[in-house]
């Protein structure tokens, strides 16, 4: 009782932790809180800033903006059942929770309809055997088929070697191998009953009475091949992988201060007015793929690729000669093809809209469904020939196209239905940017509005839109016109070879040759947003580094997984600092008309989209182009290359079924779960398994952990190649690797811990006997779900100290170290690792990193990049300053960038040496969105 009594106990209000030492309780707090901690940080400098400027008041109270969205208000849920009456008492009273919809609150019911008693358990699912294999003959045989088709797929001749192979040499099939050939393989995979959702054809006739010279593009029969998206729906709701992530029902959620947070579909506010389950669509353009998705699972399980996005349908893309490539009638003509076919492959859930369905969920229960379309993921080309807009308008509202981001209304059904019935074909045109020719495919059904459920889109919007195309190439332009011709090009190549200069950092992709290359894909432009601005930083003015840290800042901010009320405030600021800054494109005539960009306008309508939809992480066509590889590139490259379509349609249809087949077998418990349940305990065990080389930085499973970093299982045995071994005793391991203060740093720190845990004297001539074990590397786990990340949010990241990394050169990555409670940067600093190692005293075992320190240049970030600054510690004598730490206070690894100054780089200058041969450092707080969240 004694030694409870004497533990330090969590400084945060509510939380009954308790801790041997100070430094266990930074650290929990650091991890644990770090999120409400910086919120309310910033809302306390928000509610300052506010007394100064009338113009930004505070966030409004969750009772006036939550349930209403302007003219359109929830309904009375004075009407609604008992028990939805009470949940909302109860969830009101208990803020920091989440308040389920008065209407629409996920109640379980039997399979006809009828609402079961609270506490009713699901009915069994009709499980065969538990060693009922069907239509397999037993484990292997499908382990072996999910293996050949699914994951290397393998084609049909090396499958039919791999068993002959099999048959000649495998005496537990008497001679014989799992299957005979491909076909048998195939046909036993085409009668899996699980996923069985077979494709259709629909056939659209030409025109009838066509004149014997018409255009060929009128004449020709088009076939659209799409799959029930009933059918579909109801095998996503049965999927039991989903159960635990997902949403039964709207929600409004709150933080522990009662202020809005969004995060998945159904927290936005458009799933509570519509009170239902909701979909997502999107499409594309080459083989037009229609892909579906349904709203209840969590943006992670979506961003997983859990089999929680479908293609759903390919849709007929008109071909033509060249002289029809400007006509209009034939723009018209594929714009209606596009909507009658989407049109058509939605019908059969028309009724659902109308009308509740029973369907089965993943917790095993049937509920009532009523099914709409809420969110259509779409670059803007597409939304233009979705809305039935003419090019250079906005989808969601009215502003004119040569002032977009002047005044303008929202655009409604309504709205265009009452103007297309008073107004001309040209006025409509003209003035409104309404195509009347094009009615959308949402108006044949209840409820749906195509300007309502147009989504954010990160990717093509921000991302490849406002950072790649308008704001990389605006600097270049701006530097051509200041500096002339050759001057720019002698900056433009220094800002390549400072960008190739970067240090190395887990999971951030490398330029060696700057970003001068052809095609640019989605990645490429992701990776240059988080190291282009130091790049640049000397060689423009000051307006110009702000004009693009206030759009990073607004880019990172809304990707977050989670959004609060402060964060959409942030984002609004940091929108207005980027339209203001902006101006110095117009000035400098880099930009003279202006700014009237309809992806970049697209920015203005993000915080409400954000009110409406939640994260638009979980909404972005990152996802879609990412399963595009799998549902339609890879398929292709399967495929003969002749007559493709049928033979990926075919593909597509196999791999659901093996999908479907494994979600049945794990169910049952025949196989063990390849995505962990959220009640299961963190996989960091996991890593310590692997070997060290073959650790890559990925997403993982498991429950949510805050932040946790453990060394290698085994020490590493010796040297790439040249070198044996390490010394095992302390004093002649310093003289190996180089590192003279690492016996008496190693003793401090001992003494350190020892006398955290004990109020006594500790004798200051502790002696370390045991083994040094030498490591190359660590896994920091931590809680990162706006990065790529496992289904609970949770992200390995590998921290390596190394004398040579992939044989050639020194790396020594650096981390964020915990030194008190403040939030954000001002907690905390950065260290490189110049050693990994662990030792016991006393049957404990301490895991050990050497570091170099570095020291926070001033006490806010520079105004400029909005990052802090940082530089090597040094002593007296002019040497670094070291310190021996426990893994425990490192939070995580941080990327530093030089800060280059004015002169050029050498030509030859290799990145190696980057951490090496600066004065000063970036804290790049825009290596990935965790960076961003803890680095402030």
């Amino acid at each position: 009782m004694l030694n409870f009594l004497n533990r330090l106990t969590c400084t945060y209000p509510g939380c009954l932790e308790t801790f041997k030492s100070q430094r266990g309780r930074t650290k929990h707090i650091r991890t644990v809180h770090a999120r409400d901690l910086a919120h309310q940080d910033r809302a306390e400098a928000y509610v300052g800033s506010a007394n100064n400027h009338n113009d930004n008041p505070s966030p409004r109270p969750i009772d006036e903006e939550v349930l209403q969205h302007e003219d359109e208000v929830v309904m009375d849920a004075s009407n609604a059942p008992a028990a939805a009456n009470e949940l909302e008492e109860e969830n009101q009273v208990r803020r920091g929770m989440k308040m389920q919809h008065p209407y629409l609150y996920g109640a379980p019911c039997d399979c006809d309809g009828n609402i079961l008693p609270p506490g009713a358990p699901p009915p069994p699912r009709q499980h065969p055997n538990p060693d009922d294999w069907s239509p397999f003959a037993d484990q292997s045989q499908f382990l072996l088929a999910d293996f050949v088709y699914r994951k290397v797929e393998m084609s049909a001749p090396n499958i039919d070697f791999l068993m002959e192979l099999w048959a000649f040499n495998v005496a537990k099939y008497d001679g014989t191998s799992p299957f005979v050939s491909h076909r048998e393989a195939y046909e036993t995979i085409d009668s899996i009953r699980a996923g069985d959702v077979p494709w259709q054809c629909l056939s659209i006739d030409p025109e009838e009475d066509l004149p014997p010279n018409a255009p060929a593009w009128k004449q020709n029969q088009y076939q659209v091949w799409y799959r029930d998206p009933d059918t579909v729906i109801k095998t996503m709701l049965d999927n039991p992988d989903f159960d635990g992530q997902f949403d039964y029902a709207p929600y409004v959620y709150t933080d522990s201060n009662g202020h809005r947070r969004w995060t998945n579909v159904m927290s936005g506010n458009y799933a509570w007015r519509q009170c239902t389950t909701v979909s997502v669509a999107t499409g594309h353009v080459e083989y037009h793929p229609l892909y579906l998705s349904i709203g209840n699972p969590h943006n992670t399980v979506r961003r997983a690729h859990r089999n929680a996005v479908t293609p759903i349908g390919f849709l007929a893309i008109p071909k033509s000669d060249r002289k029809y490539d400007g006509d209009n009638e034939f723009r018209t003509f594929k714009r209606k093809l596009y909507h009658s076919s989407i049109s058509a492959i939605l019908q059969p859930l028309k009724s659902g809209m109308t009308t509740p369905v029973v369907r089965r969920c993943p917790d095993g229960h049937y509920r009532r469904v009523v099914y709409d379309l809420c969110a259509f993921i779409a670059d803007y080309p597409e939304q233009v020939m979705l809305a039935g807009i003419v090019q250079n308008w906005c989808a969601k509202c009215t502003a004119l196209p040569e002032n977009l981001d002047g005044n303008g209304g929202r655009r409604t059904r309504e709205l265009t239905d009452l103007l297309t019935s008073t107004l001309s074909s040209d006025v409509l045109w003209d003035q409104y940017g309404i195509d009347d020719d094009i009615v959308p495919f949402t108006n044949d059904f209840p409820r749906a509005d195509i300007h309502a459920i147009l989504t954010p889109d990160l990717l093509h919007q921000v991302i490849k839109g406002t950072f790649k195309d308008h704001l990389v190439q605006w600097t270049g332009d701006y530097l051509q016109s200041e500096h002339g011709e050759a001057r720019a090009n002698e900056i433009m190549d220094d800002i390549d070879r400072r960008i190739a200069a970067t240090p190395h950092f887990p999971g951030l992709r490398r330029f060696p040759h700057g970003r001068r290359f052809k095609q640019w894909t989605g990645d490429d432009s992701k990776a240059l947003m988080k190291v282009y601005l130091p790049a640049i930083a000397e060689y423009v003015p000051m307006q110009l580094v702000q004009c693009l840290q206030a759009f990073l800042d607004f880019c990172y901010l809304v990707r977050r997984s989670e959004i609060a009320q402060d964060t959409l405030t942030e984002a609004e600021r940091a929108l207005q600092r980027f339209h203001e800054t902006r101006e110095i494109f117009r000035d400098s005539e880099v930009r003279p008309t202006g700014f009237s960009l309809p992806r970049q306008h697209s920015l203005v309508h993000y915080i409400r989209l954000i009110q409406e939809f939640g994260a638009p992480n979980g909404l972005c066509s990152s996802i879609t182009e990412s399963r595009h590889i799998t549902a339609v590139k890879r398929p292709w490259r399967r495929s003969s290359r002749f007559e493709a379509l049928g033979q990926m349609l075919l593909t597509n249809q196999r791999l659901d079924k093996l999908a479907g087949a494994r979600a049945e077998f794990v169910a049952r418990g025949m196989l063990p779960p390849t995505h962990k349940k959220p009640s299961q305990k963190p996989s960091t065990a996991q890593a310590m398994n692997v070997e060290e080389d073959e650790w890559i930085d990925e997403p993982i499973e498991g429950d949510s952990v805050a932040s946790e970093v453990v060394l290698a299982q085994r020490p590493r045995k010796e040297f790439i190649c040249t070198e044996r071994g390490y010394p095992k005793e302390l004093n002649t391991l310093a003289t190996y690797v180089n590192q003279p203060a690492l016996p008496i740093l190693t003793h401090q720190f001992l003494f350190d811990q020892l006398s955290a845990n004990d109020d006594g004297d500790m004798d200051n001539h502790l002696t370390i006997s045991s083994p040094i074990s030498v490591f190359h590397s660590a896994a920091a786990t931590f809680f990162a779900p706006s990065d790529i990340s496992g289904t609970q949010g949770m992200r390995r990241e590998i921290i390596r100290s190394t004398p040579k990394w992939r044989r050639k050169y020194p790396r020594h990555d650096c981390v964020l170290i915990v030194e008190d409670e403040d939030p954000g940067m001002r907690g905390m600093v950065a260290g490189r690792v110049k050693l990994l190692f662990s030792f016991m005293h006393e049957g404990i075992t301490y895991p050990c990193a050497l570091v170099d320190r570095f020291s926070r240049v001033g006490r806010h970030p520079d105004v400029a990049t909005g990052m802090w600054k940082v530089k090597p510690e040094m002593n007296r004598q002019g040497k670094r300053m070291q310190s021996v730490i426990h893994l425990d206070v490192i939070l995580r690894s941080a990327h530093l960038i030089p800060v280059f100054g004015d002169g050029a780089l050498p030509p030859d200058f290799h990145f190696s040496y980057s951490l090496d041969a600066f004065k000063s450092y970036y804290v790049n707080k825009y290596a990935d969105h965790h960076s961003h969240e803890v680095i402030f």
